[in-house]
């Protein structure tokens, strides 16, 4: 009897202890969420009932209730699509070489002894330039007129136009947005890597361990919940991509992704309706994003904390 109620009990004693995290957790992240409802409650419920109105800012007064017309016509229009997957190629090579360049370069940052300082800022340095300053700077860059990229690679030819068709041009692009949020990654990975136990990498040592089983069995396990925010973080941002691509192609030649096509709908061609419905598909989608994230890489958060 007391072999069953002891398991029991500490079954219990876990539960409320976790009880009791949720509670305050929900208190500190309570004034966050109301201050951030406040903020975007009003935008988000207005672009959701525009989405339901044929409304085209030339002619206001034309306005009519379509209903759910504007998201059937952006779910099969073939433009939607193509913009999508560009918009998923653009998030996944990003990130993915993000990763591996911001992991490489948070091992240094974690490592080094000689000015550590002067690395780091280093670093970081293009994550502090505006990101129109550096999609223009790339733009002039990446130009077969003057720029130098194609000086540097020469088997492309000097008169090689980097905008002319859309695989060099996402190339480009992409490009430019590694250059510009590398750092953010490496960043978010470095604090990942403060949290591996030294002592857990020499008992691995002692053990024999070779450098890369440490890596693959120790170091990485380890950060899981790190890269997790972080790819999550980059992923999120990554799927909204619109200042480089605005600055280098304009969209031109299949390079817009669906921020930048709901900007062309509601900007230039004055339709907020159709807009608005974009908008609130590309928020929705945003969502979809984060939940594979995090469901792909299955970290309990409170496990690791008790851990």
């Amino acid at each position: 009897m007391s072999a069953v109620a002891a398991p029991a009990k500490r079954r219990s004693g876990m539960s409320e202890r976790a009880r009791a995290e949720n509670r305050l957790g929900q208190k500190l992240v309570a004034p966050a969420i109301v201050l951030m409802l406040l903020v975007t409650a009003f935008p988000m419920l207005r672009a959701i009932y525009l989405s339901t109105f044929d409304y085209a800012l030339t002619a206001p007064e034309e306005r009519q209730f379509i209903g759910l017309s504007n998201y059937l016509t952006a779910l099969t229009d073939p433009l939607f699509w193509q913009t999508t997957g560009v918009t998923v190629l653009y998030m996944v090579v990003t990130v993915t070489i993000e990763l591996v360049i911001g992991f490489i370069f948070a091992m240094v940052m974690h490592r080094v002894v000689f000015a550590r300082g002067v690395i780091r800022t280093s670093i970081l340095v293009p994550y502090g330039i505006i990101t129109v300053v550096s999609g223009f700077a790339w733009q002039f860059a990446f130009s077969f007129q003057n720029g130098f990229v194609n000086g540097w690679l020469p088997f492309v030819g000097d008169d090689f136009n980097w905008f002319g068709q859309t695989g060099s041009a996402v190339v480009a692009i992409m490009v430019s947005e590694i250059w510009k949020t590398t750092p953010f990654m490496s960043l978010l990975l470095l604090a990942g890597l403060a949290q591996v136990s030294d002592d857990m990498i020499e008992a691995a040592k002692v053990d024999g361990a070779t450098w890369t089983q440490r890596l693959t069995k120790v170091i990485l396990p380890n950060m899981r919940a790190a890269i997790m925010v972080a790819v999550l973080f980059r992923a999120l941002d990554a799927y909204r991509i619109f200042d480089n691509i605005f600055v280098m192609t304009s969209g031109a030649v299949r390079t817009e992704s669906i921020s930048f096509l709901t900007y062309r709908q509601t900007i230039e061609q004055f339709q907020l309706g159709m807009g608005s419905a974009l908008s609130v598909l590309l928020f929705l989608s945003v969502l979809v994003v984060a939940f594979l994230i995090v469901r792909l890489f299955r970290v309990d958060l409170a496990q690791a904390r008790q851990g």
